[in-house]
């Protein structure tokens, strides 16, 4: 008697499946980052210190969305902050 080969159909789905989830849990982190650097001027001196080229890409999403000014208002609460 003659098996029939198995497909590789339930494995596909899996992956696809944990792609899809991982892909999900990536949009709702990176909405988080933005939430709390677009929150607190604290955090993203934080982040200015640890991942400044994160920081920009927030800059530059900002800017990019018609919101201007934040950039300018952190250099000068920090510059402030420090004198």
């Amino acid at each position: 008697m003659k098996m029939a080969p198995k497909t590789m159909e339930p494995f596909a789905r899996k992956v696809f499946r944990g792609i899809l989830l991982f892909e999900v849990a990536g949009v709702f982190a990176a909405y988080a980052l933005f939430h709390k650097m677009n929150s607190s001027r604290d955090f993203r001196s934080t982040v200015n210190g640890t991942f400044p080229s994160v920081l920009e890409v927030y800059y530059k999403s900002n800017e990019w969305a018609g919101v201007y000014g934040i950039r300018e208002a952190d250099q000068e609460a920090w510059s402030s902050r420090t004198a």
